[in-house]
């Protein structure tokens, strides 16, 4: 008994030497704990919304400071015209939009009621159904307490709530989840097998092969990169055609640029992977590596089924640098909205400057391991 006494104290004394099992015991689970509990919800705060305003009465200024008095409903932008409402939301410059009939106070005084109509971005169902219901509520509140004091007990004037989903009238969850396990799949499937390569050829012992190549460390490591591009955007076609073909989700924009874009995202996860298998050891620290650091950002902090904009400041930055948040932004707005080369071009750009600084970075890495 003693002898286990003294193995077990051993063993205590060997795991609160090693940084890396005490990271894993107790830092873990406290960042699944704050990470879960602050991304894994429904709420939002600060949603953009646009308002045309076609009345310019004081009963509308009173309802649009009705929306947005909470700060649940941030006042992002006004409009002179459905147009404009339609570039705003194709822009991702808003959430929600507001449209405020001509001659509203005056209608409801003499008719008795109104119709305000709701204009959601219906390419996130969930997001778009919880914007919908709270303006509704704060609609009906409106009535209740302002339209209420105004007028007499024997006529109470009711505005009426119209609402359209755009880019998604039936709120179908295909059109949700289709782009964001296109995303999180060729990320997983990229980053992970590259990230694979350099790690194998240290544990195999065949790392000398690679210091006597004559290639310069930059082919090198295109060449560990390259097979994998062609497998991954096979991968990302066929997800296409099952998402397309059984589920029935569009392709409105140009089908050429979604797969130019398919391919950038691609190379980003690549290098992702390579970098991260030119500090892995080992085969299997690279496989953890790439689950822990990729699986849950990308499904959590992507804006892949919760809102980035709802979270705390810090994980919107996290969430910022992860390629996933730009791709699944890309492909619901060129397959669901349409959108040409001029609203993604941004985001085309943020995730090349990523490939590059990763491949930069995973180059550096490989080359002072081989001296």
């Amino acid at each position: 008994m003693n002898r286990f006494r003294a193995f077990v104290k051993k063993e205590f004394r060997h795991i609160l030497r090693d940084r890396r099992t005490l990271l894993v015991l107790l830092g873990m689970p406290m960042a699944q704990v704050l990470i879960f509990g602050y991304a894994v919800t429904n709420e939002f705060r600060n949603a953009n919304i646009a308002v045309l305003d076609q009345a310019h009465d004081d009963l509308s200024t009173e309802l649009i400071c009705k929306l947005t008095a909470s700060g649940h409903l941030r006042l992002a932008t006004t409009v002179d015209d459905e147009t404009d409402i339609h570039a705003a939301f194709k822009a991702g410059a808003i959430k929600l939009a507001v449209v405020i009939p001509p001659r509203f106070a005056t209608t409801l005084q003499r008719e008795g009621h109104s119709t305000v109509q709701l204009l959601a971005d219906g390419s996130e169902p969930n997001y778009a159904s919880s914007l919908v219901a709270y303006a509704n509520q704060m609609i009906a509140d409106f009535q209740r307490e302002r339209l209420a004091a105004k007028s007499s007990a024997a006529f109470f004037p009711s505005v009426n709530v119209s609402t359209r989903m755009l880019y998604n009238p039936e709120l179908r969850s295909a059109y949700l989840f289709v782009p964001g396990v296109m995303a999180l799949v060729l990320m997983l499937i990229s980053a992970m097998m590259t990230s694979l390569t350099i790690a194998r050829e240290k544990e195999l012992g065949t790392m000398e092969l690679l210091l006597v190549s004559p290639l310069h460390p930059l082919l090198i490591v295109v060449g560990k990169v390259t097979p994998y591009v062609l497998l991954a955007f096979v991968d990302g076609v066929l997800i296409l055609t099952v998402g397309v073909l059984v589920f029935g989700v569009p392709i409105q924009g140009s089908l050429l640029l979604l797969l130019a874009m398919s391919v950038l995202y691609v190379l980003a996860a690549l290098s992702l992977g390579i970098l991260i298998s030119t500090r892995a050891k080992t085969q299997q620290a690279a496989m953890m590596g790439s689950l822990i650091s990729l699986m849950l950002p990308t499904v959590l902090l992507s804006d892949f089924i919760f809102p980035l904009a709802s979270m705390p400041l810090p994980l919107q930055v996290i969430g910022n640098i992860i390629p996933a948040r730009w791709f699944i932004a890309i492909l619901r707005d060129v397959m669901l909205k349409g959108v040409g080369w001029g609203y993604v071009w941004q985001e085309a750009a943020i995730l090349g400057g990523m490939s590059l600084v990763f491949l930069m970075v995973a180059m550096k890495n490989f080359k002072v391991r081989l001296e």
